[in-house]
């Protein structure tokens, strides 16, 4: 019998398909912008690791067997930033950038020790009230000054500081 409900893995399916195929994931750089469409804050999210240590990191997640790249943008932000963020997902699906992240740190700055995943990387405006939900502990908008920061990119592991800093460069933010 075919299963023909949208959806994901078990959790063993998962651990063995990590091991085998790359995942593909969507990443969002939450921002604000003025009228003229300037970024004047970028949204973090604070979160709690595995191991207990708390970082700096971006809305993140898996694309879903059968899943539009728009779904899985708007159900990671409205997972990670609420049901009335009101992002703007943009016309156009092309990202910023592609992450690819390795199990194995120094092949690209994106290392993932569970396994090697894709990710396309968009920045994503909210004009909604954000209010992080799951695991996050919180969401701090910083001015794009700030986001660059040495002590914020120090903050953001697995190569997510290197993803905002190329972020803030594709919208005219290079410090």
């Amino acid at each position: 019998m075919t299963e023909t409900t949208p959806g994901w893995l078990s959790t063993d399916e998962l651990h063995t398909a990590r091991t085998q195929v790359p995942i593909l994931y969507v990443e969002a750089v939450p921002v604000r912008v003025d009228d003229s469409g300037e970024v004047t804050s970028i949204g973090l999210l604070l979160r709690i690791g595995a191991d207990g240590t708390i970082s700096r990191t971006l809305v993140s997640g898996r694309v879903l067997h059968h899943e539009r790249i728009r779904d899985a943008l708007l159900r990671h932000l409205e997972k990670d930033l609420g049901p009335v963020a009101l992002p703007r997902i943009p016309a156009s699906l092309q990202p910023f950038t592609v992450a690819e992240y390795f199990p194995t740190a120094g092949i690209t700055p994106y290392h993932d020790p569970r396994q090697h995943a894709v990710s396309l990387a968009y920045i994503v405006p909210v004009t909604g009230d954000c209010r992080p939900r799951q695991d996050a502990l919180d969401l701090v908008w910083l001015s794009p000054q700030e986001a660059a920061s040495p002590a914020v990119q120090g903050e953001m592991p697995g190569g997510h500081g290197v993803l905002l800093r190329q972020a803030l460069a594709h919208v005219g933010h290079i410090y």
